[in-house]
């Protein structure tokens, strides 16, 4: 009896369209299309107004347009905008801006809160004067009629510095501001400028004409109480005309001169 073998099938392979992971691929690239356009290209998603608020000085067009900057350069999708760089680009470009706050605002916004510099006094250099803040840093021109104290010095050279540049230490212009508060407020006197010649001795001079030479590495209660007494009880103001200057800081002397 023959034994009939069954004809030998070969298995077709199914195309690779009508595999499932194919499909699943496929529904997975056009997820992941949509999202991307809808992150990168999206108008609903693109930054359409910025809000700004802080700002006196500093034009409300001139933060617009820094923001801008950057959002035309790294992309203006809400998703993507990076505000550590804005409010890096802020303060790099507005010398007058000290801080800067930089918030999303969904869907399409963008908030900019600005804190300005306030001017402390004026440094002047080689002919041109610039409002300072507490914090040492120039940050725009200053008038020739203002009424703050001018500060002058003769430590290193700043010829190539620019608005934006700290060219103070803060304690420096803490130790002037704080000799010109107690000469008005307890002596009566108007000081006109402070030339810090080295880190042991600042210059005041007054409006009289007469100069004040203290150390602001020193006590300056002590040095003001010194020059208190003195200006009380050996100096008066008819003499005040003719006085040169009065040396605070050695001891507990106080030794003047006249010219």
């Amino acid at each position: 009896m023959k034994k009939y073998r069954r004809p030998y099938r070969i298995k077709r392979k199914k195309p690779i369209w009508k595999k499932r992971f194919f499909g699943l691929s496929i529904l997975l690239l056009i997820i992941s299309g949509g999202i991307f356009y809808l992150i990168f290209f999206a108008s609903f998603f693109q930054i359409k107004e910025i809000k700004i608020s802080g700002n006196e000085k500093v034009l409300t067009s001139d933060i617009e347009n820094v923001a801008w900057e950057v959002l035309f350069s790294e992309g203006e999708s809400i998703f993507i905008l990076n505000p550590e760089k804005i409010k890096h680009q802020v303060l790099f470009s507005l010398p007058q801006v000290s801080q800067a706050n930089v918030k999303r605002e969904w869907p399409d916004g963008l908030i900019i809160e600005v804190r300005e510099r306030k001017p402390a006094a004026t440094f002047c250099q080689n002919g041109n004067c610039f409002f300072i803040d507490k914090e040492g840093i120039i940050f725009e021109p200053a008038p020739e009629n203002s009424q703050l104290i001018k500060i002058f010095t003769e430590i290193g050279s700043l010829q190539n510095f620019s608005l934006g540049k700290k060219v103070l230490e803060k304690n420096i212009i803490s130790s002037i501001l704080k000799i010109e508060s107690k000469l008005k407020e307890d002596l009566k006197i108007t000081p006109e400028s402070a030339l810090l010649v080295s880190d042991e001795r600042l210059n005041v001079k007054t409006f009289e004409g007469w100069e004040i030479y203290f150390d602001p590495t020193k006590d300056l209660n002590w040095q003001l109480t010194k020059l208190k007494a003195v200006l009380e009880e050996e100096i008066s103001p008819e003499k005040r005309k003719n006085l040169d200057y009065i040396e605070l800081r050695f001891g507990n002397l106080a030794p003047y001169k006249y010219r």
